[in-house]
């Protein structure tokens, strides 16, 4: 057992963790920042694959923009916290049924998977024919894409002003 196994033993379980605190916090900002921690951990896991440029794009888009965006929908939106209904028995049994038979299948599928890697040459993309590829080739799509982002943004906007009056 060495530093990388428990480095990355340590981050699995953040990453983990904090989606599960996702999943049972009650607020909804609660949730947000349980998903940012999550965003956190999974780009320290990208950082010790020696993927450093996707874990800043991670840390960048993910955790700053998106969590971001996230909470300022939330903070425009007016959440009326609703009372939850008390969870039959039968329901949290039947639920976990169906979450491990879904695990099992998944456990399955990826066992019986074959895994075959060719050896690599060294030579892949590199960052800078990344950025020249996004923005020669697929200029468009790039801006389409924070095109959408932005009405979204002005769309919820517009839905909370709305509901002020």
């Amino acid at each position: 057992m060495n530093s990388e196994f428990i480095a990355f033993f340590i981050l699995s379980v953040m990453a983990i963790g904090g989606a599960v605190f996702m999943i049972n916090f009650t607020r909804v900002i609660h949730m947000a920042l349980a998903l940012a921690f999550t965003f956190l951990s999974i780009a320290g896991i990208y950082l010790q694959l020696h993927a450093e440029f996707l874990a800043v794009i991670q840390i960048l888009i993910y955790t700053g923009a998106i969590s971001i965006l996230m909470l300022f929908g939330i903070m425009l939106t007016k959440n009326h916290e609703e009372l939850k209904s008390s969870i039959a028995p039968w329901h949290a049994v039947l639920s976990f049924v169906g979450v491990a038979a879904f695990f099992g299948v998944l456990m399955w599928i990826i066992y019986q998977t074959p895994v075959i890697s060719e050896p690599s040459d060294g030579e892949g993309w590199t960052i800078l024919q990344l950025g020249e590829r996004v923005f020669t080739e697929y200029v468009i799509p790039f801006e389409l894409a924070s095109i959408l982002l932005l009405v979204a943004l002005v769309g919820a906007v517009v839905l909370a002003k709305k509901e002020e009056k």
